[in-house]
């Protein structure tokens, strides 16, 4: 269906070398989508490639660190000197640090704050003006479930998840004229590296979450292959500054 194809697009997903990420990139690489994956680790973006042109999509992997600027500048630049344009940009790439508030230093704040919010800021700064002179754009940026809630061991991740949302927003409506849309999608409780490591620092996270999610089970990466697509195709170039929660049904529950 011409509204969900991505044949001749290209897009860039930081932090898709794994987990959501990567789902989100088989999505829209099933969708035709030249996929760029942009992670930190050489060899983990080697095999996400790989794996995306194993699926038949033309995948490309660039090295990047989210914090530096001129890194995540040099990310656009790079993508359109090798394949022409850029349509799409998933802001994915982030990290956590549980503590309880009283016991962050500012280096970790700064760290948390930095890798979830600001590199999102830097990348969408970047890729404006390349979308801006294309006519079009999509810009997917990750929040989270700490977007809405709050935990008492998430005091800087949930800061940074809060600001995307309304970061969100606020380029929404900047970047309309421009005809590019920009949306947030919050991922609930998902099986991956960092959910993995989160069970095992709270031992009731997992019957937790369970007992709360209506769906029953935990996300998987591929949960995210479908929204990615929607938000990055022609299907929704009237949706702009929302955030969409794919979490189960976690977050309606009282």
């Amino acid at each position: 269906m011409k509204l969900f194809d991505l044949s001749g697009r290209v897009a860039i997903v930081t932090g898709g070398n794994g987990g959501i990420g990567l789902g989100m990139a088989k999505g829209m690489a099933l969708a035709g989508a030249t996929v760029v994956v942009a992670g930190r680790n050489a060899e983990k973006n080697d095999a996400a490639v790989a794996e995306l042109k194993a699926l038949g999509a033309a995948a490309s992997a660039i090295a990047v660190d989210v914090l530096q600027e001129a890194s995540c500048r040099a990310l656009i630049s790079n993508t359109v000197k090798a394949h022409g344009r850029l349509d799409i940009l998933v802001n994915n790439a982030g990290i956590n640090i549980r503590k309880q508030p009283q016991e962050y230093t500012l280096s970790e704040w700064h760290q948390v704050l930095d890798s979830n919010l600001t590199s999102a800021f830097l990348c969408s700064h970047a890729a404006y003006p390349e979308m801006k002179k294309g006519g079009r754009g999509k810009m997917i940026n990750i929040g989270s479930m700490m977007s809405i809630f709050g935990a008492s061991f998430t005091t800087a991740y949930a800061a940074s998840k809060g600001g995307i949302v309304q970061m969100t927003k606020a380029m929404a409506t900047a970047w309309a004229k421009d005809n590019i849309q920009v949306n947030s999608i919050l991922p609930g409780w998902i099986d991956t590296a960092l959910t993995q490591r989160a069970r095992r620092d709270v031992p009731a996270l997992h019957d937790s979450v369970l007992k709360r999610t209506p769906a029953g089970r935990w996300g998987t990466p591929e949960d995210f292959a479908g929204i990615a697509v929607f938000l990055a195709a022609e299907a929704s170039d009237y949706v702009t500054g929302a955030a969409i929660t794919v979490d189960g049904g976690y977050s309606v529950q009282g």
